[in-house]
């Protein structure tokens, strides 16, 4: 939403997001098209060049990539996406003019620790003294609240210092500085996105001094964004829904959108997971959401395999109803079965999305050849 908003504003935008569905250069976008490939790999030489006897991590390695790109390419705005936490993130070197921490829950707790206050001090750790600090949980955990104020960082938090009014048709952003109304709804499907919105808009004006945009930038952002794989909804029969979804808080936001779409006698599950990920509290999310549950191994070291996740499915007291190699033969398998007025949902991670968008992109080239 924010590099939407600020394309429309005439500013030159560099995005940097991970991970990626199917090319690599979908991490590094500059005026919202993915970065070429020569520019990529002689961002990466000056990496490699500079850094000398000094390991980096995949992730350090594509960060520093990264800047060096579009440093060459002189842009007027940098949306830099934290990988995994913040605090010790490789994005966290960078000092941020503003920084947004979306939401707080459950995930990657082998690195972050096993509550919302141990993974809340985590993440706020990208604030910065005297700067904002823009938060769209409404209940962030006590200690996020306690590092901001302890550091003096300009802390805004969700249904405090910003929020949203949903009226018929339209919304409302509330803010510091007034409010802004007759705000159409973001082109992302789901309730969540008026939050989403809401959080984007406050940055925004936090920043309105140096980087101003006008209620139109916002209003044709809002309505111009794409985001692929996160409640993609494709057309055709039956219906398809990709959505990325790894984590229990992921899975619920994605049953409550599935619940507001509309009638779909049957909804047919492509579902894969990494073995360090909750699947059973994704499962249990989606329970009453998925009517038929097919299952797809899941490629590298972390894939867990399709009879490793139907034993979680059992001890929930779900029934599955086929086992497959790939996210592609899972789809493939659902195509089949589905009826024409069925749904579709593929979801679990980012590599069952990006199996079901190869296969579907496979079948194309085949139907024009």
């Amino acid at each position: 939403m924010l590099e939407r908003i600020l394309l429309c504003a005439g500013y030159r935008v560099g995005l940097y997001t991970s991970p990626h569905l199917i090319d690599y250069n979908e991490r590094v976008r500059i005026d919202g098209v993915p970065v070429a490939g020569a520019a990529l790999c002689a961002a990466f030489a000056r990496v490699e060049a500079a850094r000398g006897a000094t390991p980096l991590t995949y992730f350090e390695f594509g960060t520093l990539a990264a800047w060096v790109a579009f440093a060459e390419a002189g842009v007027d705005v940098l949306i830099l996406e934290v990988g995994l936490g913040g605090r010790l993130d490789a994005v966290n070197a960078f000092d941020a003019d503003c920084a947004v921490v979306a939401s707080i829950d459950l995930d990657h707790m082998e690195f972050l620790g096993e509550t919302r206050e141990a993974i809340g001090f985590e993440k706020a750790g990208i604030f910065r003294a005297g700067r904002p600090a823009i938060v769209g949980d409404a209940q962030p955990p006590h200690s996020l609240l306690e590092y901001a104020a302890s550091i003096g960082a300009d802390l805004q938090v969700l249904g405090r210092d910003f929020g949203y009014l949903t009226e018929p048709g339209q919304w409302t952003w509330w803010g510091r500085r007034g409010r802004r109304g007759g705000l159409a709804h973001p082109a992302l499907r789901g309730a969540i996105q008026l939050a989403n919105a809401s959080t984007a808009i406050s940055a925004l004006d936090a920043l309105a001094a140096r980087l101003p945009v006008s209620m139109q930038d916002i209003r044709r952002g809002l309505s111009e964004v794409e985001l692929p794989g996160r409640f993609q909804v494709l057309p055709g029969r039956p219906t398809l829904v990709l959505d990325v979804a790894h984590n229990p808080q992921a899975a619920g936001v994605l049953a409550d959108n599935l619940g507001c779409m509309a009638f779909h006698p049957e909804t047919w599950g492509v579902f894969g997971m990494l073995a360090d990920k909750d699947a059973a509290g994704v499962a249990a999310r989606l329970k009453g959401r998925v009517d038929h549950w097919l299952l797809a191994d899941l490629p590298g070291p972390r894939g867990m395999r399709a009879e490793a996740l139907a034993r979680v499915l059992a001890d929930q007291g779900l029934t599955v109803e086929g086992c497959f190699a790939s996210p592609a033969e899972c789809y493939r398998a659902a195509r089949e079965r589905a009826g024409e007025d069925d749904r579709i949902a593929a979801f679990g991670s980012f590599l069952t999305v990006a199996g079901v968008l190869q296969a579907i992109s496979d079948e194309r080239k085949r139907s024009t050849t």
